[in-house]
C-alpha cells in the first residue's frame, strides 16, 4: 500500500486497518457424531430409547437460566415467530426503547434450522441416536460489553447446543478509544475523523494480542451458565473456531468530494482491468496461477447502497471487496473457507520443524494469521489501483539495461567484474525477462529451480546436465540483479521483480509484440 499512500498522500487524512466483523462458534467436539451422543447417554445411565425425554429435560434448564429469567423480569425477553425477522434491528429497537446503554440488550427466541439429534432404529432394529439436519429453538443473546461494545451470543437449545458469537473490531475500538479520550467522528462502523490516527492504529493493534479462548470461555460462562452441568458425568469444554472474519483497510479522505472523483475511475479499472489470475494473486493464491484448478472460479459483482458503491470478488467461498462511505475508502477481505489460504507457520503437530507455507486453520490460534492473510491482501488491491501512468519514454527505460554493469557485490568482498548489456527486445534475454514478470512468482518469488524448469522444456535425467542448467541459471540471476531487475528475497533462495523492474519489462514486452502500424500511430 506504500505506493497509494505515496501517490494520494496529500489527499489522505489517515489509514485505519484491523478486524470489521469476528464471528465465532463454539461446539462441543465430542457430540457431533452418533457415537459421541451414545458415550453420552452411557455416562449419564441414559437409555437411548429416553433419548428425546432426556433432552426435553436439559433444554428446560436452558429456558429457565438465570440470563432468560433476567430478561423476562425487565421486559426483554421475545419469541420471534419467524427466524427471517432482522434480530439487530430488533434488538436495537429494544435498546432504544428503554434507554439502555450496557449490559443485557435482550434475549430473542427463535426456530431455526441446526445440527440436531433424533432417535432411530439400525438394521437390527436396535436403538441409536442419529445425527440429522432440523429445526430448533435458538435463544440469541443481545448485549453492551464493557469492553467489546455491541455483540450478540446465540446459543442452540437442543443437542449439541451450539454457540454462535458475533462482535466488530470498530466497535470495540471505539470502547478502547473512549477510555484513552480520543476524539472522533463515526458513521455506522466507519471512522470519518479521528484526531490522532497513529495512536488509533496503536490500539487497534493490541486487538491481535487478545487471548480469544479466555475471552470467549468468560462470554460463555456469562450467558449459558449452566454448562458443563447440564451435561452430567461427561464434562466436555467448547472448542472455539472463528467462522468468520473481517479485515478491512480504512483510508479517510480529506473529503468525500475528493474520494467520490477518484472513486469511479478505480471501480472501472477494477472492473475491466482485473480478470480471474489478478484475484487470484490478491488473495494469495500463488499455487493456482501457475495451473489454475478446474472449478476454480472467480465472481465480480457491483452494487449501490444507499452509503456508496461496491465491487465485490469471490473466490472459494472467501470474498475481497472495495467500497466508498463518505469519506472512508474501504478494502475489506473476509474469509470463510481458511483452508483455501495459506500461511507460514510451524506445524501444529511437530512444531520444532522451521515455519513453511500451510493452510490457514478455523481455530482461534490462528487470528493473527488471518489478519496478516487479509493486510497482505488488501495492500495488493489497493496497490494495484495506485497503479501511476508511465511517463517516462521507452528509451530512458530500456537505455540502462542495453549498458555494461558492474556485478553484485558479495559478502567476501567488492568485485571488479562487469557484467555484459542486455538485449531486451530479442533472443534469449527477451524470453527471461517474460519467464521473470510471471504473475505466478509475484507472491513468494522465483527460485533458480523454478528458471530451470521454465527455460528448459525438456527434463534432463542426467545429474551433470542438471548441474549445469542450474549453473547457467544462477550466472542470469546475477545478472538480472545486476540490471535491478530482480530483488533477493532475504533469508531465502527466492527473487522478486522490483516495481519500477516490473514497469520497464511491461513496456519493452509490450513494444516487443507490437506492430509497427500500432507504434507510429501511439507516436502521432
Amino acid at each position: 500500500m506504500t505506493s497509494f499512500l505515496q501517490r494520494f498522500s496529500l489527499l489522505v487524512a489517515g489509514v485505519l486497518q484491523g478486524f470489521d466483523r469476528l464471528v465465532f462458534k463454539g461446539k462441543l467436539v465430542q457430540l457431533y457424531s452418533p457415537e459421541g451422543m451414545h458415550c453420552l447417554l452411557a455416562a449419564n445411565q441414559v437409555p437411548r430409547v429416553c433419548f428425546k425425554s432426556y433432552s426435553k429435560k436439559v433444554r428446560q434448564q436452558l429456558m429457565d437460566s438465570p440470563v432468560v429469567a433476567r430478561a423476562k423480569e425487565l421486559d426483554r425477553f421475545r419469541y420471534l415467530n419467524s427466524g427471517k425477522i432482522d434480530k439487530e434491528e430488533t434488538a436495537r429497537q429494544i435498546a432504544a426503547e428503554q434507554g439502555i446503554e450496557k449490559g443485557l440488550v435482550c434475549v430473542l427466541q427463535c426456530i431455526e434450522p441446526a445440527w440436531t439429534f433424533d432417535t432411530a432404529k439400525n438394521a437390527d432394529s436396535y436403538p441409536i441416536i442419529r445425527g440429522e439436519q432440523g429445526k430448533c429453538s435458538q435463544l440469541y443473546h443481545y448485549f453492551i460489553h464493557p469492553r467489546f461494545g455491541w455483540m450478540y451470543l446465540r446459543l442452540q437449545t437442543w443437542f449439541p447446543f451450539e454457540i454462535q458469537i458475533g462482535m466488530n473490531g470498530r466497535e470495540w475500538l471505539a470502547r478502547q478509544m473512549d477510555q484513552a479520550n480520543l476524539k472522533y467522528r463515526r458513521s455506522d462502523n466507519k471512522f470519518l475523523w479521528i484526531e490522532d490516527w497513529q495512536r488509533a492504529q496503536q490500539l487497534f493493534d493490541e486487538q491481535l494480542q487478545t487471548d480469544w479462548v479466555r475471552e470467549l470461555n468468560a462470554l460463555q460462562r456469562k450467558f449459558h451458565p449452566i454448562h458443563p452441568g447440564h451435561l452430567g458425568a461427561m464434562k466436555i469444554p467448547y472448542n472455539w473456531t472463528a467462522f468468520q472474519s473481517e479485515w478491512a483497510t480504512d483510508v479517510a479522505f480529506h473529503s468525500a468530494e475528493v474520494l467520490a472523483s477518484l472513486f469511479d475511475r478505480w471501480l472501472r479499472q477494477a472492473l475491466l482491468s482485473y480478470d480471474s489470475v489478478d484475484v487470484m494473486r490478491f488473495l494469495g493464491r500463488a499455487g493456482v496461477l501457475n495451473k489454475i484448478n478446474k472449478g476454480t472460479e472467480v465472481e465480480t459483482t457491483i452494487r449501490e447502497f444507499f452509503e456508496g458503491r461496491r465491487i465485490k470478488h469471490w473466490l472459494n467461498s472467501n470474498s475481497l471487496k472495495l467500497y466508498n462511505h463518505a469519506n472512508v475508502l474501504r478494502a475489506e477481505t473476509t474469509i470463510n473457507n481458511p483452508q483455501a489460504l495459506s500461511v507460514l507457520r510451524r506445524s501444529q503437530n511437530d512444531p520444532k520443524w522451521p515455519p513453511r507455507q500451510r493452510p490457514l486453520r478455523r481455530g482461534v490460534v490462528d487470528m493473527p494469521h488471518r489478519a496478516e492473510v487479509g493486510q497482505q491482501a488488501n495492500d495488493r488491491y489497493l496497490q494495484a489501483l495506485a497503479t501511476l501512468p508511465e511517463t517516462r519514454t521507452l528509451q530512458e527505460l530500456t537505455e540502462p539495461l542495453t549498458q555494461r554493469v558492474p556485478e553484485p557485490t558479495s559478502k567476501s568482498g567488492k568485485s571488479e567484474r562487469r557484467l555484459r548489456a542486455l538485449n531486451p527486445l530479442a533472443g534469449e534475454d527477451a524470453r527471461l525477462l517474460a519467464t521473470i514478470s510471471n504473475p505466478a512468482w509475484m507472491i513468494q518469488g522465483v527460485r533458480n529451480r523454478d528458471l530451470v524448469a521454465a527455460l528448459y522444456t525438456t527434463d534432463s535425467q542426467d545429474p551433470q546436465e542438471r548441474r549445469r542448467r542450474s549453473v547457467r541459471v544462477t550466472r542470469l540471476l546475477r545478472l538480472l540483479r545486476a540490471h535491478g531487475l530482480l530483488e533477493k528475497i532475504p533469508h531465502s533462495h527466492r527473487y522478486q521483480v522490483s516495481e519500477d523492474a516490473r514497469t520497464k519489462i511491461q513496456a519493452l514486452l509490450a513494444a516487443r509484440n507490437a506492430n509497427p502500424d500500432e507504434l507510429t500511430s501511439k507516436a502521432a
